[in-house]
């Protein structure tokens, strides 16, 4: 018979004979599993480390033939308003093309923005078909609450994405430090605008109150400037077609005409941006929002965006789908928050960032 050599791997069998139980009672606590004592689960914890055991997860999958569901829950891409959420699906879309051979499938599922009866019925679908995580955008708050407090009832694990929600705990956040981002369009506009160059803060979205990403980005710029005398003023949009941004933008122009700085707070910049082509064209004013799309891209590099704050959308929902497999199937621990780097975009250095 060949003997053992201290190269050859060990496995539950050798770690159930030193410990002297038996391999199902090894097999609770390699899996965590209930029924095992406090000294017994002490004594073979402390056998694993020894032997330096690490159990063959992925051959364990791939026997049981267990399919594994993920759902994703995203604002539906809209043409009309912004393309962003294509970002997060290509990398969702990735991390699936990675794992799935592991028996990882992922199901897609798209509410409206600006419909939170949208987003109600899209929850509600997903909880009545089988799914072992959920990769989440959150949107409109007291209903996101809802949907996450009956997936904690349920032991379904989720991850927020790209933005998170107050004092609300998830398995991990992979997205901006929203405030530090509004930090740094103050620390932008300080830097190209005079010093008492009044500024316009434009929060355009439908759900205002509910798309609390928005409001701590305001936040973040407000507390760049707490010291100075800078004037801040704010207009809250809550029409986002074309027609009703331009109407509520000649209000704020003509209230006040010495703005010399624009901070749009999310993707829709562009739609700043043809407003002041059209009404604006000589004037001396600086113009930051937010994202990657392709049309905020497209008006960067032709001068009319000044700078894009960027976040890595694709990679946020690469990680996401991936923190998901990593506690469900690995079962290993995750980061609780991954800040994702603030990246300023500008016409010269667009087309070295990633490609929408």
């Amino acid at each position: 018979m060949k003997k053992k050599t201290a190269e050859q791997p060990l496995g539950v069998k050798e770690i159930a004979r030193r410990a002297n139980v038996a391999i199902a009672t090894v097999d609770r606590v390699i899996h965590n599993r209930p029924g095992v004592s406090p000294k017994t689960k002490s004594k073979i914890e402390a056998i694993i480390q020894e032997l330096n055991y690490q159990p063959n997860i992925l051959a364990r999958r791939l026997a049981s033939r267990h399919v594994l569901r993920l759902a994703t829950v995203l604002p539906k891409v809209s043409s009309q308003e912004t393309d962003f959420w294509t970002l997060p699906v290509a990398g969702i879309q990735k991390a699936e093309e990675e794992i799935k051979q592991f028996g990882v499938k992922v199901d897609p599922y798209y509410f409206d923005l600006n419909d939170r009866k949208s987003f109600v019925k899209v929850t509600r679908q997903v909880l009545k078909n089988p799914v072992d995580g959920i990769l989440l955008a959150p949107s409109f708050i007291e209903e996101s609450v809802s949907f996450i407090r009956s997936c904690r009832e349920r032991n379904i694990p989720y991850v927020f994405i790209n933005s998170d929600i107050p004092q609300q705990e998830s398995l991990c956040y992979i997205g901006p430090d929203l405030f530090r981002s509004g930090y740094q369009a103050g620390q932008l506009i300080h830097y190209c605008t005079p010093r008492n160059a009044r500024v316009l803060v434009l929060n355009i979205s439908h759900e205002i109150e509910d798309h609390h990403h928005l409001l701590r980005k305001e936040e973040g710029l407000r507390a760049y400037f707490k010291d100075t005398k800078r004037p801040i003023i704010k207009k809250d949009v809550r029409q986002t077609d074309q027609a009703s941004i331009e109407k509520e933008l000649s209000k704020a122009f003509q209230q006040y005409p010495d703005v010399r700085a624009v901070f749009v707070t999310n993707s829709r910049v562009a739609a700043v941006s043809r407003y002041l082509e059209k009404h604006s064209p000589g004037k001396d004013l600086l113009l930051i929002g937010y994202d990657f799309t392709k049309e905020n891209v497209s008006r960067l590099d032709q001068g009319h965006i000044d700078f894009l704050i960027c976040q890595q959308p694709q990679e946020q929902g690469y990680r996401g789908i991936m923190t998901l497999y990593q506690h469900l199937v690995m079962k290993v621990p995750v980061e609780k928050t991954h800040f994702m780097p603030i990246d300023i975009i500008t016409k010269e250095n667009h087309a070295f960032y990633i490609q929408p």
